[in-house]
């Protein structure tokens, strides 16, 4: 018997803030966490590259519920590039494709990096996720194939210089869903001139989680049942840039019936998604059209 089918799985709700080591994909970091805890149910919130290292959050249970809603939160990244060099896949785990001798100072990198905070268009690159006719384009580039892709609309937030040795840099990156940082290292180094490509990336938050929160896997798998169960949050942590809503017994009743409920006077010009709680315990993800009202989207077992 297989020891996935020997396995005692459980029923187990929360939200692990994970440090997962450069090299691993999210999916294996996923699947290894979720053994560590015999978690019946597990998913994550957005894949981190292999290359990259740093903070996943991973969803266990009713969690995953709201793994979708932190999707679209803003992500901020550490980023190392080492310029005059270009690689096919645009980092350093690609084939090299050109090589310029670096010919610039800190002041045109600074000049360089101002181009792109703000709104900015990148074109995805072919050695992404991203599918053409069912297919991903990274298994295209793999077979020497290029496709046209539409340029995107991405928001840089802040974007700045950690430290410059004169072929290489360290950038602190917040940005939007959908930014390739990767692109975002190619493009500054065709603004130079020179080229370039990332050489190591390190996601250091995910809208208010951080990873300075976060366990290695490491570090976890040497833990008591009862120390791993500290690291587990709560599944309202992925919802918690979203307003709050209280209900009381009977509108909880009514709420977890799958109807629509009226909100009180203090909420009652609310609008867009919110947290649901009743007695101090979520209930689920509602929508407030703004007239006082308020639709369950998603609901937790209670």
């Amino acid at each position: 018997m297989s020891s996935r089918s020997s396995r005692s799985w459980r029923r187990i709700d929360g939200v692990l803030l994970l440090d997962k080591s450069s090299g691993m994909t999210s999916n294996s970091a996923l699947q290894s966490a979720r053994r560590i805890y015999s978690a019946a149910k597990a998913g994550h919130t957005g894949t981190l590259d292999p290359l990259a290292s740093g903070l996943l959050p991973l969803c266990f249970g009713e969690a995953t519920k709201f793994s979708a809603d932190l999707l679209e939160a803003e992500k901020t990244y550490e980023a190392e590039i080492l310029f005059g060099v270009t690689t096919d896949t645009g980092d350093a785990e690609g084939a090299v494709l050109q090589r310029h001798l670096p010919d610039f100072g800190q002041a045109d990198l600074e000049a360089a990096l101002q181009r792109f905070r703000g709104r900015i268009h990148q074109i995805p690159p072919m050695y992404s996720a991203l599918k053409r006719n069912g297919k991903p384009l990274y298994q295209l580039a793999r077979q020497g194939l290029s496709v046209e892709r539409e340029a995107r609309e991405v928001t840089i937030s802040e974007l700045r210089l950690i430290d410059f040795s004169g072929h290489a840099c360290r950038l602190h990156v917040s940005c939007s869903k959908g930014t390739y940082i990767r692109t975002l290292a190619e493009d500054i180094g065709n603004v130079l001139l020179c080229g370039a490509h990332l050489t190591a990336l390190r996601r250091t938050a995910v809208g208010s989680l951080t990873v300075s929160e976060a366990i290695t896997l490491d570090r976890l798998i040497t833990l008591s049942g009862e120390d791993r169960a500290q690291y587990l949050r709560e599944p309202d942590t992925l919802l918690q840039s979203l307003p709050a809503v209280h209900l009381d017994d009977q509108t909880t009743l009514r709420f977890m019936h799958g109807h629509p409920v009226s909100l009180t006077n203090g909420t009652a010009g609310l609008q867009g998604k919110c947290r649901v709680y009743g007695d101090s315990k979520l209930l689920g993800l509602g929508m407030a059209d703004g007239s006082g009202e308020v639709k369950p989207r998603r609901l937790v077992c209670v």
